[in-house]
């Protein structure tokens, strides 16, 4: 189970480190490093914004511990309901809990996450709908798909099992 969830965190972290990315590049018309120190501005407050390479990857490995802490999350969900377990493996199953995980999850870190440490409310815009919507497919689907999903006949079994 744990290499199932650093794979699933790893993952989740570099997709949707991708997916930021590229919105914030090619559709903000900000850059990379902007990007990374924002998020670092979460716990060191606005100065972060004026930091260097360091504040960028602590951005960064915030980033990765959150993806980590939500593949955490859905594991002990997945492995504690059977009921979980089997809308996974129905069909269309990772989509449909990837639905409500992905909100979820945006929801959690904007209005209750990012304002604790921040000590400032979310900004509803389009980026933040954009954000919403984004996480079904880069944050859930990837953690979904790789704490339930298996090849081969096993999978079934091995589901009902929680393994």
């Amino acid at each position: 189970m744990i290499k199932r969830w650093l794979l699933a965190g790893v993952v989740t972290g570099i997709i949707d480190c991708l997916f930021s990315s590229v919105l914030v590049i090619f559709f903000y018309k900000s850059t990379f490093a902007r990007l990374w120190k924002g998020v670092a501005s979460v716990l060191l407050g606005k100065g972060a914004l004026e930091g260097g390479t360091r504040t960028v990857l602590i951005g960064l490995a915030m980033h990765f511990g959150v993806a980590l802490a939500w593949s955490a999350v859905f594991l002990i969900l997945w492995k504690s309901s059977a009921w979980i377990r089997r809308v996974a493996d129905s069909r269309g199953g990772v989509l449909v809990l990837a639905v409500f995980y992905g909100p979820l999850i945006w929801m959690v870190m904007s209005f209750v996450v990012i304002p604790l440490l921040a000590h400032r409310p979310p900004n509803i815009n389009y980026r933040w709908w954009v954000q919403l919507f984004g996480h079904i497919f880069f944050v859930a689907i990837p953690i979904i798909s790789v704490i339930t999903v298996r090849p081969g006949p096993a999978r079934a079994e091995a589901s009902r099992a929680g393994t």
